[in-house]
């Protein structure tokens, strides 16, 4: 399994990790399986009030998709398939609270998850990036996600800044992505702790102001994800451009800021 989940039926907390270590908890078409159907089950399941979502070992919540993953396309530009649109919560149409824990790289497809998270807390190692444009590929859904969540200049340069600068967590926490910034190896516990507060409230309460939180930015969301799949479909190179800028990146250490 590449998504192992425990639940702490006392405190009505589950724990969902990325559990990829290997691959820097990269997901593949198996992992994007596994994570619609987590969020499924915890739609029916009583036990859990509270969800927490982290990632294996210290080095990564997540990097996005697994490179060496093919997704299949129609010959259409009217239909793209894109394999990590419906890997989140909210996607999935969990309105339980879910609170992500950061250790090490979060980027690329990783923000389809944080994006769809309540808040995120961030141990104090924590980096997030987004390699799309380095690439020649549109950062959309990734775009449109962190634009709800963060001031639009940091989001801006966030995702045009591509592999050449990382947000560190100080940086992360200052502008708002993170709500709370921890010592090294602390933020699962913290978001545990935070889970477990909030799993004591009632859990129809709890649930609605989910819903209502979600609500007061999903129109705009609705109608910038539709205009996605054309953005992408005509700024993206095409794929042996992109794997050969990706095979000629630059070793260069990145600014962190």
């Amino acid at each position: 399994m590449s998504v192992r989940v425990h639940t702490d039926e006392e405190t009505g907390v589950t724990v969902v990790t990325l559990d990829r270590p290997a691959r820097l908890n990269a997901i593949d078409a198996t992992t994007a399986d596994e994570l619609r159907a987590v969020w499924r089950d915890l739609r029916h399941d009583d036990t859990t009030r509270a969800v927490v979502l982290t990632g294996s070992g210290t080095r990564a919540f997540s990097t996005g998709i697994d490179r060496d993953t093919t997704v299949p396309q129609p010959n259409s530009p009217y239909m793209q398939d894109d394999p990590l649109l419906t890997v989140g919560p909210k996607a999935n149409d969990l309105w339980k609270p879910v609170i992500a824990a950061v250790e090490g790289m979060a980027c690329g497809g990783a923000f389809y998850l944080l994006g769809e998270c309540e808040f995120i807390v961030a141990g104090a190692d924590a980096v997030f990036f987004d390699p799309h444009t380095t690439y020649g590929m549109v950062s959309a859904y990734e775009s449109i996600l962190l634009a709800h969540r963060m001031p639009y200049g940091e989001a801006a340069r966030l995702m045009l800044m591509g592999t050449t600068e990382r947000l560190s967590a100080e940086r992360a926490y200052a502008v708002g992505l993170v709500s709370e910034l921890t010592e090294l190896g602390g933020a699962l516990s913290a978001a545990t702790a935070c889970a477990t507060t909030i799993a004591t409230f009632p859990p129809t309460a709890v649930q609605g102001t989910v819903r209502a939180l979600w609500t007061a930015t999903e129109a705009t969301r609705t109608a910038a994800f539709a205009q996605a799949p054309h953005l992408i479909t005509l700024g993206n190179l095409p794929p042996d451009q992109q794997t050969k800028l990706f095979a000629t990146r630059s070793t260069d250490q990145p600014r962190i800021r």
